[in-house]
């Protein structure tokens, strides 16, 4: 990580410490508190740090910008901030300027698709589209007789069924009845469906290892300080074990995801067969580590971890949440299979060992 990096980081993390923590959120019953972090978050220029200057952007880099994703998954954010940075990034590879204010993209499931019809309007329907009933524009991709199409298009002109994720963050259906984009452009080559699929998957990867690591450090500080039986818990062997097993898995879905994450930094790096490996390798091991993370840290906890006032869950359930984002484990590894089948045997250990 360059200093720049560490500028970024230290700015994301300082907002996210003042304006978002677990214990100030779970005292709030009014959610004012996601005013101040957005108007913080936009003042800083964070959201929209993909897109370039000529956009109204801030232009950061690809290593900058996931290390702000990976700040925000360790602090257990429930804010659109990946989202709007994915939208951001998304509406500049066509060169469409972004607005300002909360966005989120669709479709984010692989099952789902859009369609540009003749007369210029978008139709479809999009499940699983994260906070897409809080936000105000949605950057979209849709497929037409001329090819894919980047769009932007206004939430409220969308009929959207709200629903909730399993950590309570909104996940809605949203369907597009001819609606008319703000914006539209042609997708350049190289950039499409699967291209948004993966730089999505990429992001979850890195907010599932970011909580992963905020579940290892409380988890392991509450063993330390917990006494039954008049010895502190972290003295017991099964305790012990339980936490190395966590350290393990964490550091598994850190090394996955950081690795997808180098990968496609590199300039020029385009969304071929070794990003699919990268990023497919990534989303399955982070979602594995998630469950048997989750699992072990509420172990740990005990009853209190399920309270709704400890901030525990604030990370398990987000980080369980995020696996079925942009693709589930089982969909990843489906398609990393007919990726290698398709290559053929003698092109599957180049192209792992060139990683």
């Amino acid at each position: 990580m360059t200093e720049t990096d560490n500028i970024v980081v230290e700015t994301a993390e300082r907002i996210f410490a003042d304006l978002a923590g677990a214990q100030t959120i779970n005292k709030s019953t009014d959610g004012k508190w996601k005013v101040a972090l957005w108007q913080a978050l936009a003042e800083s220029g964070l959201p929209l740090s993909w897109v370039p200057e000529d956009c109204d952007g801030s232009g950061a880099s690809m290593a900058e910008g996931f290390a702000v994703i990976g700040a925000a998954g360790r602090a257990g954010l429930s804010v659109p901030l990946a989202e709007t940075m994915l939208a951001g990034w998304w509406l500049s590879q066509a060169k469409i300027a972004s607005p300002e204010g909360m966005m989120t993209v669709a479709p984010t499931n692989p099952k789902d698709s859009l369609t540009l019809n003749a007369d210029g309007t978008i139709s479809g329907r999009a499940r699983s589209v994260p906070f897409a009933s809080q936000v105000r524009h949605i950057a979209v991709i849709a497929s037409g007789t001329g090819g894919a199409s980047i769009a932007l298009v206004e939430a409220g002109a969308c009929r959207i069924e709200q629903s909730l994720n399993l950590a309570n963050d909104p996940s809605d259906i949203v369907t597009f009845d001819r609606v008319r984009p703000l914006s539209i452009a042609a997708a350049p080559a190289g950039i499409d469906a699967r291209s948004l699929q993966l730089m999505g998957a990429l992001l979850r990867s890195l907010q599932i290892s970011g909580a992963m690591e905020s579940m290892l450090d409380i988890s392991v500080t509450y063993a330390g300080e917990r006494v039954a039986f008049e010895k502190k818990i972290s003295k017991f062997q099964a305790v012990q074990h339980n936490l190395a097993r966590l350290a393990g898995e964490t550091s598994a879905a850190l090394a996955a995801a950081s690795s997808a994450a180098e990968a496609l930094s590199h300039d020029g790096a385009a969304f071929d067969d070794a990003i699919l490996l990268e990023v497919a390798a990534a989303k399955i091991r982070c979602g594995e580590a998630a469950e048997k993370g989750a699992a072990i840290a509420h172990q740990v906890f005990g009853a209190i971890g399920f309270t709704q006032e400890h901030i525990l869950h604030r990370f398990t359930l987000r980080a369980l949440a995020w696996r079925d984002d942009f693709g589930s484990e089982s969909f990843w590894a489906v398609e990393l299979g007919r990726m290698v089948a398709a290559r053929g045997a003698d092109e599957l250990w180049p192209l792992v060992a060139s990683r």
